[in-house]
């Protein structure tokens, strides 16, 4: 594995009684594509919240480089969020009101980079990812698979370290979940930022480098996946 870039460390978490994650210690390294498996209820969406800053442990700790960002303010804990890490969602959870490249700017505006500076950076990187004429679409006039394009673009557009995506696939045919997996998992790889990635289908997860599985909020398997290329992927 790269150098560590994100891990965890015996980390508790509870809602209510029930303990959704029970002391969860994973690695993973700069570069690297992990997907996290489990059933429903077994802590992997609440894994990957407090990987990303969203939700703090009750106990143990998250590292970014590090920094333990579990122990830093909500407003510290946004600004990682904002400059360290990009999201790509199952719905997309694009703007409905602003074409893609306003879309794709956003998170450089919000950091403060100047509106022009901010739409030709998403320009760029929508022509790299072959979505230029796309461009001046609303979602509303985007396909399913066309919306989560855009939405992975807006997650490279500020180099993020870490890209989180959250069952990406979830809402997709089979065909074009394929297609989507493809280009998030490539662009990914290109900027050299690593891939945590949560879903429920095992082909989905086949094109990440390695599988965490959580059962009652703990690791049960962590293993290599073997590439598989493709049509079988």
């Amino acid at each position: 594995m790269n150098e560590t870039l994100l891990s965890t460390h015996d980390i508790v978490k509870h809602f209510g009684d029930v303990a959704a994650l029970a002391g969860v210690s994973i690695e993973i390294g700069a570069r690297e594509s992990v997907a996290i498996m489990g059933p429903s209820g077994s802590g992997k969406s609440t894994l990957l919240h407090c990987l990303s800053g969203v939700l703090t442990p009750d106990s143990g700790s998250v590292l970014l480089e590090g920094t333990d960002i579990s122990a830093l303010s909500d407003a510290k804990r946004s600004r990682i969020r904002l400059h360290d890490f990009g999201f790509v969602f199952q719905d997309g959870q694009l703007l409905p009101e602003l074409p893609a490249r306003e879309n794709v700017a956003l998170p450089l505006m919000l950091k403060g980079s100047p509106a022009g500076a901010s739409l030709r950076a998403a320009d760029e990187v929508l022509t790299k990812l072959g979505l230029g004429e796309l461009r001046h679409r609303r979602p509303s006039d985007m396909s399913g698979g066309q919306a989560q394009r855009v939405a992975i673009a807006r997650a490279l557009v500020g180099r993020p370290k870490v890209v989180f995506a959250d069952e990406p696939s979830g809402a997709l045919d089979q065909a074009t979940g394929h297609e989507m997996m493809q280009l998030l998992t490539a662009s990914v790889g290109m900027t050299g930022a690593a891939l945590v990635l949560v879903t429920h289908d095992l082909a989905v997860a086949r094109w990440c480098s390695r599988l965490i599985e959580i059962r009652d909020g703990l690791v049960h398997a962590d293993n290599p996946l073997r590439a598989v290329e493709g049509a079988t992927r």
